[in-house]
């Protein structure tokens, strides 16, 4: 397959990675998280920019009761005028971020990059292209979000709870990745980031620790045996430990402690809605863990 080549279900001879970027200050990690995927899996990239509509277009409300006809037809075709102007200004923005996302790409050596720019919005849109793709990867934060670490970015949510294929979160900075944690609860999520880490190359290599919190039943106990077994016969030094206490603080002490590189857990937890919404600890460690974290629903 020649670079920039557009690959569909029915054409791929490879893995496909989408990487969503709005030229943030989170873009230049997405672009290293996604070329150190792209290599460990021999992948190609699809990088996807969206000139969102909603952010980008001026007012057209009706000004009929607040001024005078002629004051208006007046005002509207400024306004026209602006809205062109800045619908342009958006495109060309949008041209110069993905040209840098080539730039990146191709200086981490991944050859097969297309390059998009399509009009919507990311929450809209991503259901389409994820059925492209077989990762995902974006920012924890987007240019709209304050770098804050109380936040996350608006679509994060959205893309998340509509990918069927794993998301991985790029952090702030990549980092090589050596060590990693599988937070495991024994629910689909978890179950899924096993078969996943077995049967897939990104993580080969990679130390992983599985890393219950609570009481440990039966069910837990037995998942995590099968888990670790799985793992070891698929090549991995595999650590495992149940411990008690609150999840995030757990999760999180663990993480500083064992200097882990990458967080890898459920997208949602066991509650009635998690259809709807990200787990709330999955939500926080996104927050509060300064790593990447790769996501399953």
């Amino acid at each position: 397959m020649t670079p920039n080549t557009p690959q569909t279900k029915t054409n791929r001879t490879m893995p496909n990675i989408l990487v969503c970027t709005d030229g943030s200050a989170y873009a230049s990690s997405v672009y290293d998280h996604a070329a150190w995927a792209a290599q460990r899996l021999g992948a190609s990239i699809h990088v996807l920019h969206l000139v969102d509509p909603h952010h980008e277009t001026v007012s057209s409300a009706d000004l009929t009761g607040a001024i005078g006809l002629g004051a208006k037809s007046a005002l509207m075709e400024e306004l026209v005028q602006l809205e062109a102007t800045k619908a342009k200004l958006a495109h060309a923005k949008g041209r110069v971020i993905l040209e840098a996302a080539r730039e990146h790409l191709a200086k981490a050596g991944i050859a097969n990059v297309l390059a998009d720019q399509k009009h919507g919005s990311l929450a809209d849109s991503i259901e389409a292209y994820d059925a492209e793709a077989d990762l995902v990867v974006i920012g924890k934060r987007g240019e709209n979000t304050s770098l804050d670490y109380k936040h996350l970015g608006s679509n994060l949510e959205r893309v998340v709870r509509t990918c069927t294929h794993p998301v991985l979160v790029a952090a702030r900075v990549f980092k090589p990745v050596k060590r990693v944690l599988l937070a495991y609860d024994a629910g689909p999520g978890s179950e899924r980031a096993v078969d996943y880490i077995a049967t897939q190359a990104l993580l080969k290599g990679c130390s992983i620790h599985l890393l219950s919190v609570g009481s440990g039943d039966a069910r837990i106990s037995g998942g995590m045996t099968a888990a670790k077994t799985k793992l070891e016969t698929a090549g991995y030094a595999v650590t495992s430990d149940i411990q008690a206490g609150h999840p995030i603080e757990v999760i999180g002490a663990q993480v500083k402690t064992d200097g882990i590189d990458l967080l890898v857990m459920g997208a949602y937890g066991h509650m009635k809605i998690r259809h709807l919404l990200i787990g709330s600890t999955t939500a926080t460690l996104l927050r509060t863990c300064a790593i990447p974290a790769l996501l399953f629903r």
